[in-house]
């Protein structure tokens, strides 16, 4: 355990990562002009404004675009809004919020520019389906396959970890908190139903995160903003806490031992790549999938999926549980702080909390699993598929009785070293990106033929872009 918290302090999430996590958003905005947030009016009328429209048909091999980002959003949704919140303030101090904004930012941009590039040069599997996500333009877009390769193990180790033992206590903590039920008995049913989900595959998983997680958004983030107007008087200085500790760190305060500014933005930077994925990969796995006319209009899906889960639900989460004061006591873990923040407003507020992480952990775990059995049918083939699917249910059940500090690090661990071969990817593909996006906002309007061609976009290299 001391030598996985010692990797992600002075490796993995150390100085060298935070350069190239935030560098790298601030390359491909400069690249791309900023254009996510000089149209974003654009990406909002892609986004939000289509979300009611029902497509007349889909291509074979594919899903809608919203059920995609549903899909998308059940993979970052969920525990890192309402625990992983909780525990960045708790160990970096209320300032670890303003470096969760700063990734999230940023993470727009990264957001837009893989699930972009998922599209591009994603391809149909053997059984018609779509396929894509960095293994993809890593190989065919960089020239590296071996690179790919080793991005797919490492989605794999990620998979367990952020996506699968991380929800799974996170589960098993809040059900006994609020209701007293073992640890082992809730690791045991939630290994049941994600094994009865995940053996129908993307569209068996894409139909549950539609249905799921717009109506658990919805009741979450309408109980906070509740209590948020009812204490809006305490809001803006929770806002000025947030602004100071962050460059300044926090001191001791009553149960918190303190917080370096350092610190702060190493909790901030990991805790925001935890609940928006940018930068990961992880999420333009589920977005290759979309049934669209351009790759950077699910790109726009891509922004907007960061913006809403870090900027709108993570800010929430953190003042309601800032202006409750709950983070200074260092006896109390991420999901008691959470349930108490809430209880202490809404009577009753530890059950939306856990009625809450249970069913946004389960809609993640689900979502994970496709993203690994996509890196393992990548590296392995179809056959094994089935070996994996039973090492990864089995494992619920080890996170849901494993020590929250374990989990969190584990996952820290493989999601930092899972970003590193897609955040390279990414700087060497600009020039495609580039292209894409020139093209796509040109006439952000006009539906283009499905069957359309891009190939010319993606022999454009990054060194035409340099000019």
């Amino acid at each position: 355990m001391e030598t996985i918290k010692w990797l992600n302090d002075t490796i993995v999430w150390g100085i060298p990562m935070l350069i190239l996590m935030l560098g790298t958003g601030l390359y491909l905005t400069f690249k791309t002009k900023a254009v996510i947030f000089t149209r974003f009016g654009t990406v909002l009328a892609n986004t939000l404004k289509t979300v009611l429209r029902k497509p007349k048909e889909i291509q074979a091999g594919t899903i809608t675009p919203f059920q995609a980002v549903c899909t998308a959003l059940a993979g970052t949704v969920g525990t890192g809004n309402i625990v992983g919140v909780a525990v960045a303030i708790s160990v970096g101090g209320p300032g670890a919020i303003f470096w969760m904004w700063t990734s999230a930012v940023l993470g727009m941009v990264t957001k837009y520019a893989e699930t972009t590039l998922a599209l591009a040069y994603r391809e149909k599997n053997a059984k018609g389906d779509y396929v894509g996500g960095p293994m993809y333009y890593i190989s065919k877009g960089l020239g590296y396959p071996k690179l790919a390769y080793f991005f797919c193990l490492l989605t794999a180790f990620a998979s367990i970890g952020g996506g699968n033992i991380v929800q799974a206590n996170a589960v098993a903590g809040s059900l006994q908190d609020a209701v007293s039920i073992p640890a082992l008995a809730s690791g045991l049913l939630l290994a049941f139903f994600v094994a009865l989900v995940v053996v129908g595959g993307i569209k068996r998983i894409a139909s549950v995160a539609e249905k799921l997680i717009p109506i658990m958004s919805m009741i979450y983030t309408g109980a906070a903003i509740f209590i948020l107007i009812l204490q809006r008087n305490q809001i803006p200085s929770a806002l000025a806490t947030i602004l100071t500790d962050a460059f300044t760190g926090t001191a001791a305060i009553g149960g918190f031992t303190g917080a370096s500014f350092m610190y702060a933005a190493r909790i901030g930077v990991a805790r925001g790549v935890f609940t928006n994925e940018a930068g990961l990969g992880s999420a333009p796995i589920a977005h290759s999938t979309a049934d669209t006319d351009h790759p950077a209009r699910q790109g726009c899906w891509g922004a907007f999926e960061v913006f809403f889960d870090t900027i709108i639900m993570c800010t929430i989460t953190a003042l309601v549980i800032i202006i409750s004061g709950t983070w200074k006591d260092a006896s109390i873990d991420g999901t008691e702080m959470s349930n108490r923040a809430f209880s202490a407003v809404i009577p009753g507020g530890e059950y939306i909390i856990s009625i809450g992480i249970v069913l946004f952990a389960f809609a993640t775990t689900i979502a994970w699993y496709y993203y690994s059995e996509k890196a393992i049918e990548y590296i392995a083939g179809q056959k094994a598929i089935l070996i994996y699917r039973f090492f990864y249910i089995g494992s619920l059940i080890y996170g849901a009785v494993a020590a929250v500090d374990v989990v969190w690090e584990i996952s820290d661990l493989f999601n930092g070293l899972m970003a590193i071969p897609n955040l390279i990817a990414l700087i060497g593909l600009v020039g495609p990106l580039v292209a894409l996006t020139e093209d796509f906002f040109a006439d952000p309007v006009t539906i283009r033929p499905k069957d359309q061609s891009y190939a010319s976009f993606l022999r454009i290299r990054s060194s035409k872009n340099k000019e």
